[in-house]
């Protein structure tokens, strides 16, 4: 047996997601209905950065930025981890990343 033979692909998942795929999916996806979420992605996508360089980014106030840090990685959409006094954050991998690629290709194309 192949260890891929194991392993459920794109199109299993599409044609028959659980319950609990399809929520976690939901919230995700609303994550990025917004749109200082969706641009802390982006820069975020490039790297990590701490608050500082992702409120410089998205020219937001760093009250609303650290707020919509937090929701995101509730969702599991970013991580975080200490470095002396900053918090560095992070695309919870490459997924991610990917996907907010996508969805941001898209909308160009489409507008």
């Amino acid at each position: 047996m192949r260890a891929r033979d194991n392993v459920a692909d794109a199109n299993d998942l599409q044609k028959h997601p659980s319950g609990d795929t399809v929520a976690v999916a939901t919230t995700m996806l609303s994550m990025l209905a917004d749109p200082t979420r969706l641009r802390l992605l982006a820069a975020l996508a490039g790297g990590e950065q701490d608050v500082s360089a992702l409120t410089t980014a998205t020219g937001s106030a760093r009250p609303a930025v650290s707020q919509h840090l937090g929701k995101l990685r509730l969702a599991g959409l970013v991580t975080v981890r200490r470095a002396g006094r900053r918090q560095i954050y992070a695309v919870s991998g490459p997924h991610v990343a990917r996907l907010v690629g996508e969805v941001l290709r898209a909308a160009a194309r489409h507008g």
